[in-house]
């Protein structure tokens, strides 16, 4: 079963996790110390756009807050992380952005890469002896 979640762990990291949507609600800033030192937090409320709109809160820590500098009714796309974390016998997922997009110029958001894996095929020569 160890193999299992490594496996899992790797394929997660491979994968660019992002949502793109409009920014609903920008919850306040939290702060405090711990045994590392002091710490900021900013959570922000996403929603997709679609047949089905999805919300989902994400957090930015430390100097992010100040960099990335999220406003309420934005449209970008956030990438982020997953991780999860047991307490007292439940489990708790934080969603942490650690890179946001803004639309371009255009007032579109830019266009994602292509697949690696979707390339054209390759051309064959046609003069086949038989």
């Amino acid at each position: 079963m160890a193999i299992i979640a490594i496996a899992a762990a790797t394929k997660i990291r491979k994968t660019t996790l992002e949502l793109t949507g409009k920014i609903t609600a920008v919850l306040p800033e939290k702060s405090g110390t711990s045994s590392r030192g002091p710490w900021r937090k900013q959570e922000y409320v996403i929603e997709t756009t679609g047949d089905y709109p999805k919300q989902v809160c994400f957090m930015v820590w430390g100097d992010k807050i100040d960099q990335f500098s999220v406003a309420e009714g934005e449209s970008l796309t956030v990438h982020f992380d997953l991780e999860s974390r047991e307490y007292n016998g439940r489990w708790y997922t934080d969603v942490k952005a650690w890179r946001i997009e803004r639309p371009d110029e255009q007032g579109e958001m830019p266009e994602p890469p292509p697949p690696a894996d979707e390339s054209p095929p390759p051309d064959f020569d046609d003069d086949i002896p038989f």
